[in-house]
């Protein structure tokens, strides 16, 4: 389950009229076994930008715009005028890639009857980032300097900023006893979870370890 496809929606966002924002995304893994698990990924844009987004996913060829059919995504257009997209995946932890086969999130086994999943971080902020410096190069091409093309990005990033305030990027990792987790712990140790302001992923003020993880117990 990459993360990759967050940067990818947020560039996506970014050029249609910079409203890159006003989406909560939600990715939980639940545990089923010792070998596979089910990944969820919601996606909700609000009712004010998404008839735009439709407007600009329908002019869209690439198949990247949000809910694409290529990430078997199920759109549901709610009555309030938002919509959701949710993606799921199911079987072996190798199986559990959401963007062009690419992995991300990591199991491994530091004992019987126990799943480490484990988030590394460095992308977390790079996805993000990544995109909003990719828009600025791409309306700063011919700049007469990497000074101006800076510049072009932190505007980029400021603008994106402004539309993302108050939205959230939530991991989650679920299936069993929690035995250990850097993540916020639910009181009933069934669940670890960790809500990220995309705001602090822009800025690059969010502070992480090396990896976010859980360890789930299966049986």
């Amino acid at each position: 389950m990459t993360l990759q496809i967050i940067g990818r929606l947020a560039g996506t966002l970014a050029l249609t009229v910079a409203l890159a924002g006003c989406i909560d995304v939600t990715m939980d893994v639940k545990v089923k076994n010792a070998t596979d698990a089910t990944g969820t990924m919601t996606q909700t844009i609000a009712a004010q930008f998404y008839p735009m987004i439709k407007a600009n996913a329908s002019s869209d060829s690439s198949g990247n715009g949000f809910c694409a059919a290529k990430d078997k995504g199920t759109l549901v257009e709610n009555s309030d005028g938002s919509a959701t997209c949710t993606i799921v995946k199911d079987g072996k932890f190798a199986d559990l890639a959401f963007d062009d086969g690419k992995e991300s999130v990591t199991f491994t086994s530091p004992g019987p009857g126990l799943v480490r999943v484990a988030w590394p971080t460095k992308e977390l902020s790079s996805g993000l980032d990544a995109a909003a410096s990719g828009s600025a190069a791409g309306g700063a091409s011919g700049a007469a300097s990497d000074a101006e093309a800076k510049k072009a990005a932190d505007q980029m990033k400021a603008a994106m900023g402004a539309y993302f305030a108050g939205h959230f990027l939530t991991l989650s990792v679920s299936g069993g006893e929690i035995t250990d987790t850097n993540m916020t712990l639910a009181a009933d140790k069934q669940s670890a979870s960790d809500k990220i302001p995309f705001t602090d992923l822009l800025n690059g003020t969010a502070k992480f370890p090396d990896e976010l993880y859980a360890v789930v117990k299966v049986n």
